[in-house]
């Protein structure tokens, strides 16, 4: 009798508990879905690039500042039953900081992310949360910046992991965002490629320091300016981790709205070889992905280092045939999905609940209107390339 009491408490404690993943493990099969333009924002009637710390006025009512409905439940459950298994969200905590000397957050905002993150693990969701739209921080990548940038980047970080120390490890943290010059989204030069990996050590260092489960939680790093060409090629600094967790629970992580000529300046219509026949196609084509790819695989992943892909999507533009070219962004979709999930690579497309033709058109759920699927042929792209991937195909 006793052996049965032993063993049904065993069973009881590993029903309420999540094993510890590594990084690699904890992308795998990961499709996700990002809570775009809604907790980064600014505060209502504050300039989104002013660099300003400090609890604004109206701070709390920031997440429906730029025009997105309050989430609820009904939001976070919608993409649980869509077939994401995944949320980032993106979280600006400059205008909620009550004490810019410690860089406390305000418990009002605090509570309401942990609040979101809640919802998320109860529809049994994984969960990144980061630093989004820092501009003190993002948009001074300086030496003359840095030591004081550090410092208050990790007491931020520090006030943020001790709220989520005890959290399981389905919740993931993400040092940055993209960290860039004003207006300057080419190559950067030492000094910014020195301070972004500057940014991502100190994250490091100030999470594993709180301990809990954040001692081999998975921590995401980031090339500059999210773009992997910045990082690719050696620019990119792997952090030294706590003692003993090698690479074993960091995550690259960068941003994939490539081809950029199709995904997001709409200058061509057309991707991928079986749409030729109908237009101009953009250069970059199936080959090119799976290339960069397998070139991530080799530099990062062989390292033993986890890869996610934070954003990524395809901006709805259209002209004459509409429904063929959306059946071209499903085909965009289920490759990109694909290819990314065959090597690993976590994946989060970039919803910002704005919709019709031309950039930054990456609605896919009206949130305005009950979670209404608007982009069907960007979810049915997503998920057939789930499925092509569950099936080995």
């Amino acid at each position: 009798m006793r052996h049965f009491f032993l063993l049904l408490l065993a069973t009881i404690i590993a029903g309420n508990t999540v094993a510890q993943p590594t990084a690699k493990e904890w992308n795998d099969n990961v499709v996700g879905w990002n809570l775009g333009n809604q907790f980064e924002c600014s505060a209502p009637g504050q300039d989104g690039e002013s660099m300003a710390i400090g609890n604004q006025d109206n701070a709390d009512k920031a997440e429906t500042a730029w025009g997105n409905p309050t989430v609820t439940k009904k939001t976070i459950k919608a993409i649980k039953d869509a077939g994401f298994n995944a949320i980032r969200i993106p979280v600006r905590w400059q205008c909620h900081i009550t004490n810019d000397k410690a860089m406390s957050v305000s418990k009002t905002w605090m509570s309401r992310i942990k609040q979101v993150v809640d919802w998320c693990l109860g529809c049994d969701l994984k969960v990144i949360i980061n630093v989004h739209h820092e501009k003190w921080l993002e948009s001074t990548p300086y030496y003359k910046y840095k030591d004081n940038n550090c410092q208050k980047l990790a007491l931020l970080w520090m006030n943020i992991a001790n709220e989520f120390a005890a959290y399981d490890y389905r919740v993931a943290f993400a040092g940055t965002n993209e960290v860039h010059e004003p207006g300057k989204w080419g190559a950067p030069e030492k000094e910014n490629l020195d301070v972004q990996n500057a940014y991502n050590q100190t994250f490091i260092d100030v999470v594993r320091a709180t301990g809990g489960n954040n001692l081999k939680r998975n921590l995401l790093v980031q090339t500059y300016v999210c773009n992997p060409d910045f990082g690719i090629g050696g620019e990119f600094v792997v952090p030294t981790d706590a003692e003993g967790n090698g690479n074993d629970y960091m995550t690259v992580e960068f941003h994939y709205y490539n081809p950029y000529d199709y995904c997001g300046e709409c200058k061509y219509f057309w991707w991928g070889e079986p749409y030729k026949q109908y237009g101009e196609t953009s250069p970059s084509d199936e080959k090119s992905l799976t290339t960069f790819f397998d070139k991530v695989v080799n530099t990062w992943a062989s390292q033993g280092l986890g890869i996610c892909i934070g954003e990524w999507g395809v901006t709805d533009h259209y002209k004459g045939n509409i429904d063929l070219q959306h059946e071209n962004m499903t085909y965009y979709c289920k490759t990109f999905v694909s290819e990314a999930l065959r090597r690993g690579f976590s994946t989060f497309i970039w919803d910002n609940n704005k919709f019709g033709s031309g950039p930054e058109m990456f609605g896919i759920f009206d949130r305005d209107r009950g979670m209404k699927v608007k982009a069907t042929w960007i979810l049915k792209g997503v998920m057939e390339g789930k499925e092509t991937k569950a099936l080995n195909l």
